[in-house]
């Protein structure tokens, strides 16, 4: 795809690692100025010190994305530097393990904290800025958001709740030429998931299963999804609002998983 994104001005909240590393970078190479808004200092100076020297132009705002002070200055910030803004990508989020027992009230709300009210609030400062001009939103949900996985409470009500964020700012925000969607991805090489297989007592077989689990037989790795993000900030995607978009390898697809092909009815008549 040729897209250009000269003039445009990006942020990417949780831009310093991971997929919103992976599109902080893609949209940097489009001609986009980005701005990543990430806790991580030094992941986040590190990310925006080497856009800076492939050429591009990135800035880099300290932000806690839970934390409705800490938005509205870092977007403030922005503004200040860039005079406006056209993208947004809400991208910030945490796993929590636990079910409605064993996760405590303090785990429930710090990942509905950064996960869901961050974009709520990521949405709040910038769209009042995107209103003269239009633009893209595009906020990072995941398969999570239409099934769910045992033992995930908190990130799965919260990826559930972002699509209907995304629906309701699609519709409010439509007649002033901003579009909203959102990019769900199935599981992607990212510090998250390696996090996530640590915690097994045999991580590679963790990564062996989140393989088998996509019909294209692996996992996905950031770029392809940031690869999605940048089709929906584009001008390629202007009749798409409100809409989300599965980026799962297959994963989705398969009644019963995709064990189930192996061995299930279907299979079981195969010859």
């Amino acid at each position: 795809m040729n897209i250009d994104l000269s003039g445009k001005v990006a942020i990417v909240t949780g831009g310093a690692m991971g997929i919103g590393e992976a599109t902080s970078r893609k949209l940097a190479r489009t001609g986009a100025s980005v701005a990543i808004l990430d806790p991580n200092q030094e992941a986040g100076n590190k990310t925006a010190s080497e856009i800076r020297s492939a050429g591009a132009s990135c800035s880099y705002y300290c932000c806690d994305v839970s934390q409705s002070h800490e938005v509205e200055h870092a977007i403030t910030e922005v503004m200040a530097h860039d005079r406006r803004i056209d993208i947004v990508v809400s991208n910030a989020g945490v796993q929590h393990y636990g079910d409605v027992i064993t996760t405590t009230e303090q785990d429930w709300e710090r990942v509905l904290a950064i996960n869901l009210t961050g974009c709520f609030l990521t949405a709040k400062y910038s769209v009042p800025h995107m209103l003269e001009n239009g633009g893209a939103i595009v906020v990072l949900g995941s398969v999570q958001s239409f099934t769910a996985i045992k033992n995930s409470v908190a990130y799965v009500t919260s990826k559930h709740a972002l699509l209907g964020l995304t629906r309701a700012m699609a519709l409010d925000y439509a007649s002033k030429r901003i579009r909203v969607n959102c990019v769900c991805p199935g599981t992607i090489d990212t510090p998250m998931l390696r996090w996530a297989a640590s915690l097994a007592t045999d991580p590679h077989q963790v990564i062996q299963t989140c393989e088998r689990m996509h019909a294209l037989g692996r996992i996905g790795k950031p770029e392809e999804v940031a690869d999605a993000v940048l089709y929906l900030v584009s001008p390629m995607s202007s009749f798409i609002t409100g809409a989300a978009l599965v980026v799962d390898g297959g994963m989705l697809v398969p009644a019963g998983g995709m064990a189930f092909q192996d061995g299930g009815t279907g299979a079981a008549t195969h010859k």
